[in-house]
């Protein structure tokens, strides 16, 4: 059986970030990859990512990482989803960046969960 990528699509979780900051990334990883299998491909001394059924990655550089879990939701048109999201009551923390991959922004809802967005 061939199995195949599926399409992205638009205001879909699509991936989870979270913390590894203290010097946690190299157990995070070891516990990870022990208890369930887990393999990572690292992109520079502060992230690594994984393809475990939901992609994610964990965030080592306490600049950059959240103090939770942020999860990641996809947009073929980013500047068209951070109009929705302001529109609908959302409030832009952090407006669009670039990054390795892509660009994004992340927002709070009104409940005060953070969330980004990201875009190829």
């Amino acid at each position: 059986m061939n199995k195949q990528t599926p399409m992205k699509s638009s205001g879909k979780l699509d991936y989870l970030e979270m913390p590894a900051t203290g010097g946690t990334l190299d157990r995070l990883k070891a516990f990870y990859s022990g208890a369930f299998g887990w393999s990572f491909t690292d992109y520079g001394p502060t992230y690594s990512a994984f393809a475990e059924g939901l992609d994610g990655g964990f965030q080592a550089d306490a600049a950059e990482a959240s103090a939770k879990p942020l999860p990641v939701l996809y947009s073929r048109d980013l500047e068209e989803t951070l109009r929705a999201v302001e529109n609908a009551g959302g409030t832009v923390v952090k407006p669009i960046f670039a990054f390795p991959g892509g660009s994004r922004f992340h927002f709070v809802d009104p409940a005060g969960n953070e969330m980004a967005v990201w875009s190829e």
